[in-house]
């Protein structure tokens, strides 16, 4: 039977995130050096690093509940891979569960067979690779051409940004609310995602009120953590 954590899996994962991890060091010493050239004061650098260090924790905590997330259905190497280095669980899981249900399987069964783990890898992996490509070619441009845009008509400008916003939240909201049809039990995933735009919204009122910055990073491992405790809630209230 094909292992989702075999030793072989997590020796190319761990390969790749060590390599991942090499580059940061070098590139922290190089910019740390650099920055003694330049006659930046000792404690300055000191004071950067340290700082990058607690706004690099927060984003973490999220990628964690990710692994996390992921880890039940495809096993840790794959989604320790994809989200310690470049992924997000928006994406990663809507990507292994189109290629699930391409196979005729639910990323919530268990995947005993090497074949539809490499196929959901693929698709995992290849969907993102364009990305990569595009955005170091064209985004210049890109950004070229939104500020002509804005300076020509600065409405229609911001009317055509929250367009491209919206067009993309529609694609996630199509896998929330794909299920609706079979009847209450296809909601769980809608109340989940009230429940945590609740929870944002309380956020939000809460920094506006009180100026309380530290919770701004929080945000979202909040709303994350909050969801997935509703969502243990609500499918055993619901039976889904």
């Amino acid at each position: 039977m094909f292992n989702l954590n075999s030793v072989f899996l997590f020796v190319v994962s761990g390969t790749f995130i060590v390599f991942v991890l090499c580059q940061a060091i070098f590139f922290l010493i190089r910019a740390y050096r650099e920055g003694m050239k330049m006659g930046m004061e000792k404690k300055v650098l000191m004071r950067t690093v340290k700082t990058s260090i607690a706004f690099t924790i927060a984003p973490a905590v999220s990628i964690l509940l990710g692994v996390i997330t992921l880890s039940k259905f495809l096993g840790l190497p794959l989604p320790w891979l994809r989200l310690s280095i470049l992924g997000a669980i928006t994406y990663e899981l809507t990507a292994a569960a189109s290629a699930a249900a391409t196979m005729g399987i639910s990323i919530s069964e268990a995947i005993t067979s090497g074949q539809i783990y490499v196929t959901i890898l693929w698709v995992m992996t290849l969907g993102i690779i364009p990305s990569m490509v595009l955005i170091p070619l064209f985004l210049k441009k890109f950004q070229s051409g939104m500020s002509v845009i804005k300076k020509r008509d600065p409405i229609w400008s911001e009317h055509f940004m929250t367009a491209l916003f919206m067009g993309m939240i529609s694609a996630f909201l199509g896998v929330v609310f794909k299920d609706v049809s079979k009847g209450l039990v296809g909601f769980i995933s809608v109340f989940i995602m009230m429940f945590s735009a609740a929870v944002m919204i309380v956020i939000g009122l809460l920094l506006k009120k009180y100026k309380i910055k530290a919770l701004e990073d929080y945000a979202l491992p909040i709303s994350m953590l909050s969801g997935m405790a509703f969502s243990i809630f609500i499918t055993g209230v619901i039976g889904g």
